[in-house]
């Protein structure tokens, strides 16, 4: 029964992330990664609070989303 509410929790978790990564990304520049985590489940990381990720953070994303702001004006 444990493996079953753990598999719930992860995909809460992961689908709050998500759901983090995309509203930040219609306010930023940088890509938003959600990233695997082994105490809180998923994390959103907005890549522009690192300048470049750290390996054990890219080592670990599981889905991207591109910074949607354009600086082309």
């Amino acid at each position: 029964m444990t493996q079953a509410v753990d598999t719930v929790y992860d995909a809460q978790s992961y689908f709050a992330a998500v759901e983090t990564a995309e509203r930040r990304a219609l306010h930023s520049f940088f890509d938003q990664h959600v990233v695997e985590d082994d105490d809180q489940g998923y994390v959103a990381l907005d890549e522009g609070d690192y300048n470049a990720l750290p390996t054990w953070a890219m080592n670990r994303v599981v889905h991207t989303v591109h910074g949607a702001l354009l600086d082309e004006f």
